[in-house]
């Protein structure tokens, strides 16, 4: 059986690889994303993914390499991880009482394989006080996720409503990433 990786250092998706019951180990990219404006946000979310696979696949070609990428689209506006306090406190007000998406792609290459898919989910979010924002921020926990929260942390007291697979706004779609993974490992 191929050895599979894991481009990716999130502790989310390092626990949720766990349940596809398989070996796999953790190489985690840091390839300088390169977002190209002219990509909608399906297809950039891929992208990015298959960047973070490809720069470690280059140097495991015998290997089945996984790359993830989540977004969180307002307005048709990219919110990705703030980069810092004050971005994200304007994350979380942008989201306040609003519906909002979030895409997460999936890159999975091997010899002979090459998938990229995404999959997303509409969130939808309470009206937030300025009090629960700030309580929220100094967590930190929104300072390392697209669009500022995390939903299977402190930020799902904020989540109202999903409609789509929990697991895509995790940023690990479970389901799919298991029934293209069967594919590539078959290889």
């Amino acid at each position: 059986m191929k050895k599979v990786i894991l481009a990716s250092n999130s502790p989310r998706r390092k626990d949720l690889m766990k349940y596809l019951n398989i070996d796999f180990e953790i190489k985690p990219s840091d390839v300088e994303e390169i977002i190209n404006p002219k990509l909608e946000h399906e297809d950039l979310v891929m992208d990015l993914a298959f960047q973070k696979a490809y720069d470690i696949f280059k140097n495991n070609k015998n290997s089945v390499v996984l790359g993830f990428d989540t977004l969180v689209v307002i307005d048709d506006y990219v919110l990705g991880k703030p980069k810092d306090k004050d971005e994200a406190k304007m994350f979380l007000n942008i989201l306040s009482n609003r519906n909002h998406r979030v895409l997460t792609g999936c890159a999975i290459l091997t010899k002979g394989y090459s998938k990229s898919f995404y999959t997303d989910a509409i969130v939808t979010f309470a009206k937030l006080t300025e009090a629960e924002i700030d309580e929220y921020i100094e967590s930190e926990e929104p300072l390392d996720k697209a669009g500022a929260y995390g939903i299977q942390g402190y930020g799902s007291k904020f989540v109202t409503a999903v409609n789509g697979d929990y697991f895509t706004i995790v940023g690990f779609p479970i389901a799919k990433v298991y029934q293209e993974l069967k594919k590539a490992l078959n290889q």
